[in-house]
């Protein structure tokens, strides 16, 4: 993500460490990664990850879902009722600054309307 995309939670939420790691995770949903490359795509350093990952943890909001060698992988845990209500805040997130970004534009194009 650039620096200047925000995705809908950080942009609602605040750019705090575990919002990033979250929305790092609920991104890329499909895939599951190492600690050290979840601090990478959420854009923090591996001892920011550290010191909140077992806030992330405890809450079941990530789960181990393979392991080879002495290598964990991780993703978000969808079955965790809190990521439950995470994905719907994101989706609501999403709805309000869909309709915010028309709302905006039928204004700016009733202010200045296109010539025929």
């Amino acid at each position: 993500m650039q620096e200047t995309e925000k995705s809908v939670l950080i942009e609602y939420l605040g750019n705090h460490p575990i919002i990033r790691i979250i929305d790092f995770l609920l991104e890329n949903r499909l895939f599951d990664y190492s600690k050290k490359q979840i601090a990478e795509g959420s854009g923090i350093g591996r001892l920011t990850l550290f010191k909140y990952w077992n806030k992330l943890d405890k809450t079941n909001i990530v789960k181990v879902s393979r392991i080879f060698g002495k290598t964990k992988l991780y993703k978000l845990n969808e079955e965790s009722p809190v990521v439950k209500k995470i994905i719907e805040l994101e989706l609501t997130l999403a709805d309000m600054a869909s309709k915010e970004i028309l709302e905006s534009k039928k204004s700016t194009e009733t202010k200045h309307p296109i010539p025929a």
